[in-house]
């Protein structure tokens, strides 16, 4: 069936290809081998993915005459090859995009990743005896300097560091929470299902907007206590929740771990890596520092939020509890890989070494409106018209981080063509991906890399000409 000489009407002349296709009618189109060969696709795209497209497009002829099947297989192959991974021009303003990959990575901590992925690393090596060593021997010491933890560890994203925490120290019996605490994130995932996964019984207390002290010690047959901070939503008005400190006192007299998932991954929140006081929008962000200091045993959180790393579930906190989370069977499905590794280290390097303010996430933070509007300006110039201007508006942090938290920035408006204009950015190579609104097309610059600035220009200037 590789040749597939079904009907299809004739192939224009203009089509990409359309040379190669040999003799094309109404009633007889080009193999689906031929015309998988004539696609363009800059020679990514493996053959037998060309093929599927040909075929599919042939598929589509069958049901409308009309269509011109060379058009339509490389319209097809060409949606497909824009999901692969390429580099994206964040124009958004959103600073940890979860559709982007959340938090850039430093240069170092890139640079770490390739060294070790094209090549062999001592991810189990020790390099003092030549002998099998821990994966996690380094990192848990780094942990413990960046957060006055005794110990931690780290797995493959911050639902699977919960997963097998409750894993390890909960199933199967109970893990207390508060029902105003059992999140819905991104992707539809929830937490009472996490829970049930991991082989704990679900416990809830209190209500959505209440939970008091009282309703935690009315459960007799705890395993763990487990308080989630809500990173994505906030809950306002007639509200209650139990402290830390509070539970640190119960889980202690019940001798059970008391863990607490903050989520965003704020080490500090003195954020002693700025050179200025911590930013407004950080005021209820809980550190992981501080969590720990309130009496937490354990403290969970992401790599690639507030922390500026890559993607993991870091775990921190009393030594024997990690010990146990780090030798459950669970935690070989979800542990790190080598270049994954190296790029968390850099990065928690970064901070124990003074140079916490280079990260990415907190170099963009830390931008100021007036640089912005230095370098909004020189995007006015290049791109002209009376349809672009600078506005006040905000960027924020993103990925459910500091929920409801915005960041003064000036941006671009565009206000002309808006589908066109957003559609055109889209097309750029690379990618650039601003916010659109009904009236105007926002480029905010706090996200994008001041090199990109002039692509991003030449780009509104071409996409306003086309």
């Amino acid at each position: 069936m590789g040749d597939e000489q079904e009907p299809v009407r004739e192939a224009h002349a203009s089509g990409t290809g359309a040379s190669n296709l040999g003799s094309v009618t109404a009633s007889r189109p080009p193999s689906v081998d031929n015309l998988a060969k004539s696609l363009e696709d800059g020679g990514a795209t493996p053959h037998a993915m060309r093929v599927a497209v040909a075929r599919t497009a042939v598929e589509a002829w069958r049901n409308d005459q009309s269509l011109d099947v060379v058009a339509e297989a490389q319209r097809r192959l060409d949606e497909l090859v824009r999901q692969r991974p390429l580099r994206v021009i964040n124009a958004t303003g959103v600073l940890l995009h979860t559709n982007l990959g959340r938090a850039p990575l430093h240069a170092e901590a890139a640079r770490a990743t390739y060294e070790v992925a094209v090549g062999y690393g001592n991810v189990e090596l020790d390099l003092s005896t030549g002998k099998r060593g821990g994966r996690h021997d380094y990192l848990s010491e780094l942990l413990s300097a960046a957060t006055g933890a005794h110990a931690g560890t780290a797995v493959n994203n911050n639902a699977g560091g919960l997963l097998l925490t409750l894993a390890a120290l909960a199933a199967p019996e109970g893990a207390v929470v508060s029902r105003g605490e059992l999140i819905e994130i991104g992707g539809s995932f929830r937490l009472p299902e996490l829970m049930a996964a991991s082989g704990a019984r679900l416990i809830e207390v209190g209500t959505t907007n209440r939970t008091r002290l009282a309703d935690y010690a009315a459960i007799s047959d705890m395993a763990v206590i487990l308080k989630v901070h809500p990173s994505n939503y906030r809950v306002e008005g007639f509200a209650e929740e139990t402290t830390y400190g509070e539970l640190a006192e119960l889980a202690a007299a019940r001798r059970v771990p008391f863990v607490v998932d903050v989520g965003s991954g704020l080490l500090d929140e003195r954020t002693p890596w700025l050179a200025t006081p911590p930013p407004p929008w950080l005021s209820d962000e809980p550190g992981v520092r501080q969590t720990l200091e309130a009496g937490a045993d354990l403290v969970l959180f992401s790599g690639d939020k507030l922390l500026g790393g890559p993607q993991a579930g870091i775990i921190v906190g009393r030594g024997d509890l990690t010990k146990r989370i780090a030798t459950h069977p669970m935690m070989r499905a979800l542990r790190l890989d080598g270049p994954t590794l190296a790029a968390l280290t850099v990065t928690l390097e970064l901070y124990g070494t003074g140079r916490g303010h280079e990260i990415p996430f907190w170099q963009m933070a830390s931008t100021t409106a007036a640089e912005l509007a230095e370098r909004l300006g020189a995007l006015v110039e290049v791109v002209g018209g009376d349809t672009v201007r600078i506005i006040e508006d905000a960027s924020l942090p993103g990925a459910g981080s500091v929920p409801g938290e915005r960041i003064p920035s000036p941006v671009l408006e565009v206000a002309h063509d808006v589908d066109a204009i957003w559609e055109a950015l889209l097309r750029a190579r690379p990618p650039i991906l601003a916010r659109r609104q009904a009236s105007a097309v926002l480029v905010d610059l706090r996200t994008v890399d001041p090199s990109d600035d002039m692509l991003i220009a030449e780009r509104l200037r071409s996409g306003a000409a086309d």
